[in-house]
């Protein structure tokens, strides 16, 4: 009997970005079920807080599957310079092997996280817009300029043997964005006129029921409020937002402002941006010692760490002094930015800390003062509009997003399905179908080690965080007799409990009172004798404070 060949196929594999907001990875390939040639786009990250992820420095997506195939990886694509689009590239490369492609911005951000990890800058190729192509395997791919709240974001037409794809990269309408491309609707209905087959599509403010707005139209508003405040200004946005840097400067100058520079992250920014040519007309930056002799009411402080970040500019300046610069009571803190979901407590205590100053705060005002960098709802449906895909597939957004942007594009008749992260889909036929399921999920940056979501380390972390930690430490004798008592020592737990006497204490009185009771066997057994002393210590501190602690115990035998 023989067997019906296996047919080839087009896949799309969300590894990150799919279900959440950052931490964006794509996988696109053709060919054989498990012999597709693919390309992946985007490598980035997203961050951590102290709640769910104490002490780690940064989350990048789960890429087993794709070292698994990393024979078949024909190129990396970065379609912009976004910390969750970018982010990883340094700490994935050298597992990937496949050569890097970006546009000129981007590939200088690109090569300066490579650079990081000691790995060569060569294997970034800049290349230009469409008409350009970039020929991997069965896949042509060209960028496609497109304006964003970073220079040189583009989307991707993805040529296939059953179809074109276009991959839409972060994306927003707006036609004078001040620095970075214009939208361009001629050139995208033009790389859309002959049929696209499937639109992978920013998700990130289908729930905005307005028109988004241009950058152009907030730089007046900033100025007038820079020219009103009597005392130093200081504002933050994202430190990649280069046209929103610019408009805050060039409305310092409007306002009479010189402007200084404050986070490494920012400065970094603008010198690639200077570097590659897309930054131009910026005023001249002051110094933090040349500001320190300046009348305050003549500088602008342009500052990092408008999401909250505890050791960025903003929050130094929130506890007393950066770079022996201090805010006093008059001054005025703009925050040009909006906050990410989850970031809103570290911001919250930002503004207080400030406001204890005496700073005024001024958030976003209702749009006054920012406008966002993403396609908010009828900017998604002008989109649909114009590339006319046979099929929609939601991606950057979390799942309430992905689900209602399906729901946008059915109102024009387009197929859609939701797909997180882990969900490769079939585009092969007329409609997307799930083709498999990739057990995928997160792996932790943890000082310079990468450890998986699921090993415990971060929850080990988590338990000590909670219930605080005890260690027990027991002597045994060559005969399996105790030398002494045991000892204890606490962290992060109080030191007395209800008996006012030391939790410590009480804590080895009630092991003694158990090794004064035990049996041999139960002396000679490490595995059981541990568990006894654990079960004692955890029970004894519940009654003393109530709380059980997560308990060490250390056995040493003499022999």
């Amino acid at each position: 009997m023989s067997r019906k060949k296996a047919a080839e196929r087009l896949i799309y594999l969300p590894l990150g970005g799919a279900g959440e907001i950052g931490m964006n990875a794509y996988v696109y390939g053709y060919g054989l079920p498990g012999k597709e040639k693919l390309i992946v786009v985007d490598l980035g990250v997203t961050f951590t807080d102290m709640d769910t992820t104490p002490g780690v420095d940064l989350i990048l997506p789960d890429i087993a599957w794709l070292k698994a195939r990393r024979a078949d990886i024909e190129g990396i694509f970065i379609t912009h310079a976004h910390e969750d689009h970018v982010g990883a590239i340094g700490h994935y490369w050298q597992s990937l092997g496949a050569p890097v492609y970006a546009r000129a911005f981007t590939a200088n951000i690109a090569r300066r996280k490579l650079a990081e990890h000691g790995l060569p800058d060569s294997v970034v190729t800049v290349v230009e817009p469409y008409p350009q192509v970039i020929e991997c395997g069965p896949l042509k791919i060209s960028y496609v300029p497109i304006s964003h709240s970073i220079p040189e974001s583009a989307g991707l037409v993805i040529d296939t043997p059953v179809g074109r794809l276009i991959h839409s990269g972060d994306f927003k309408i707006d036609e004078t964005p001040v620095v970075g491309d214009p939208f361009n609707r001629p050139l995208w209905e033009e790389v859309s006129k002959d049929g696209v087959k499937a639109l992978i599509c920013d998700s990130t403010n289908v729930f905005s029921p307005l028109p988004g707005r241009s950058e152009n139209t907030i730089g007046d508003a900033i100025a007038e409020m820079m020219s009103n405040a009597t005392g130093t200004v200081v504002a933050t946005t994202f430190a990649s937002n280069i046209a929103r840097l610019k408009t805050l400067a060039l409305a310092a100058k409007k306002a009479n402002r010189s402007v200084v520079l404050l986070g490494r992250s920012m400065q970094r920014m603008v010198e690639a941006a200077t570097q590659v040519g897309i930054l131009s007309g910026f005023p001249p930056i002051v110094s933090p010692e040349d500001a320190l002799n300046m009348p305050r009411n003549s500088i602008m402080l342009l500052v990092t760490g408008s999401q909250g970040e505890r050791r960025a500019a903003s929050a130094q300046l929130a506890q007393g002094k950066y770079l022996g610069l201090s805010l006093k009571d008059g001054d005025t803190f703009l925050f040009s930015s909006k906050t990410i979901p989850g970031n809103e407590r570290g911001v919250i205590r930002i503004m207080n800390q400030l406001s204890e100053l005496g700073v005024d705060v001024i958030d976003d005002a209702g749009g006054k003062y920012h406008v966002s960098g993403h396609a908010n709802r009828p900017d998604l449906a002008t989109m649909h509009e114009i590339v006319k895909p046979e099929m929609l597939i939601p991606m950057h957004g979390e799942h309430r997003h992905l689900r209602e942007h399906v729901k946008l594009g059915e109102q024009s008749g387009i197929k859609g399905i939701v797909a997180v992260n882990g969900m490769m889909i079939d585009l092969t036929g007329d409609r997307p179908s799930v083709a498999e399921y990739i057990e995928t999920g997160r792996t932790y940056l943890d000082g310079s080690v990468k450890v998986g979501a699921m090993d415990g380390v971060v929850r080990d972390r988590i338990r000590m965080a909670l219930n605080g930690q005890m260690v027990v430490t027991l002597i045994l004798d060559e005969n399996d007799e105790p030398l002494g008592d045991p000892w204890v020592e606490i962290s992060g737990l109080s030191e007395t409990g209800k008996s006012n006497t030391s939790l410590a204490e009480v804590v080895e009185a009630d092991l003694a009172q158990f090794l004064g009771r035990a049996n041999d066997k139960t002396l000679r057994d490490d595995v059981k004798l541990e568990k006894e002393l654990k079960n004692v210590a955890r029970k004894s501190a519940q009654g003393e404070i109530g709380k059980k602690p997560e308990v060490i115990v250390i056995v040493s035998r003499l022999s």
